[in-house]
């Protein structure tokens, strides 16, 4: 049996240890937020099929309304499907060393999972998991693997910001509930897409180097990119310090997706308008200021790449808006296609680009 490099339980009793404790709400109006979220999340999936056009080809991802131990819970199960390729490949690399100090070693680990964890739970207020019930491995046939994944909207989490902005909770509620939905349709309606994205973290896995002389020297270009990147304010992440130069296309390739289901999200859930959601255009000011952050919290955000993350929902959100405008919803549609029609990473900050390639008669709007 391979030797775990994480302790998840050790994962798990540290990030329900370190979370913060959610909003103070009664039992009444903790059950009541429950049932409007499930409400919201079944109006939002027609309005979600109205606005994108997507249709899924049958069956349906599961909607979960949790608390934060069960949001860290299904984080941690995801992580360690999508990290078991990596485990594989570190165990076997340090298999020579004894027992007792890969159970400390995964132990460390696990504190370190945990801890980040605990940060990012009173933060998320919902997300798609593509890859539940089961892991898509690398080169797994999508046709086969079922529409899978499950829609995580987070209680807690989604009351604490509603109060925080000072926003209609009914409207709040299904706000959120329509940028999570639109994930959900875009994994379920676009079947290669669950594949794609597992054969990316495939490819990363394999050019990650786990030599001692490797880690050591990665190590000391972080150091000399965080000093370079203080003096002169620019954006650095974990992502970016990590990733070896066999891996740069790849993680173009992800950045590139994930700002286009990013921003595809944006678009929809601003997109159905004052007639569902009355007040959409004040929810919209006030939440995008609070994804600014602010002191501490906005040095780890960047730490973490969480403020790569808000560049995804910025360029994506502008990608989607400027080929809807050229050649409408249905146009936009052509992403979902294959993985060829999607947008590279220039494509993304460059709509023209994507047109031209894929809608050539549009170039005539421009």
């Amino acid at each position: 049996m391979t030797t775990s490099v994480v302790d998840w339980a050790v994962a798990f009793s540290t990030a329900t240890k370190l979370v913060k404790p959610g909003p103070d709400i009664t039992a009444d109006g903790a059950a009541a937020a429950v049932a409007e979220l499930r409400e919201c999340a079944v109006r939002a999936e027609a309005y979600v099929a109205e606005v994108t056009g997507l249709r899924t080809a049958g069956g349906t991802a599961p909607v979960l309304v949790v608390d934060r131990p069960r949001w860290i819970r299904a984080n941690l199960d995801g992580f360690r499907t999508i990290l078991a390729p990596l485990n594989d490949k570190a165990a076997d690399r340090f298999s020579g060393s004894s027992p007792r100090a890969q159970s400390l070693g995964a132990r460390v680990t696990g504190v370190e999972v945990g801890a980040l964890v605990s940060y990012l739970a009173p933060k998320v207020l919902g997300q798609f998991d593509p890859f539940y019930p089961g892991d898509v491995r690398p080169g797994a046939d999508p046709a086969t693997a079922g529409p899978g994944g499950r829609l995580l909207l987070v209680a807690p989490n989604i009351v604490a910001v509603e109060r925080e902005l000072g926003v209609s909770p009914r409207d709040f509620r299904l706000w959120v509930c329509l940028h999570e939905e639109t994930h959900r349709v875009q994994f379920t309606a676009v079947p290669w897409l669950r594949g794609y994205i597992a054969d990316q973290i495939g490819e990363i896995v394999s050019t990650t180097e786990l030599d001692a002389s490797v880690v050591i020297d990665m190590l000391r270009n972080a150091v000399n990119r965080i000093v370079e990147s203080l003096k002169t304010n620019a954006e650095l992440s974990v992502v970016d310090l990590v990733q070896t130069p066999a891996q740069r296309e790849t993680i173009d390739r992800i950045t590139a997706v994930m700002s286009l289901l990013e921003g595809h999200a944006d678009v929809v859930m601003d997109g159905v308008g004052p007639e569902v959601i009355p007040t959409v255009a004040h929810i919209r000011e006030r939440f995008t200021v609070r994804r600014q952050g602010q002191g501490f919290d906005k040095v780890i955000r960047r730490l973490l790449g969480l403020d790569a993350k808000m560049r995804q929902y910025r360029d994506g959100a502008a990608f989607c808006r400027h080929v809807i405008a050229a050649v409408g919803m249905e146009g936009l549609n052509r992403v979902w296609t294959s993985p060829e029609t999607l947008p590279t990473r220039s494509e993304v900050t460059d709509p023209a680009q994507w047109l031209a390639r894929v809608h050539p008669d549009s170039t005539e709007l421009f």
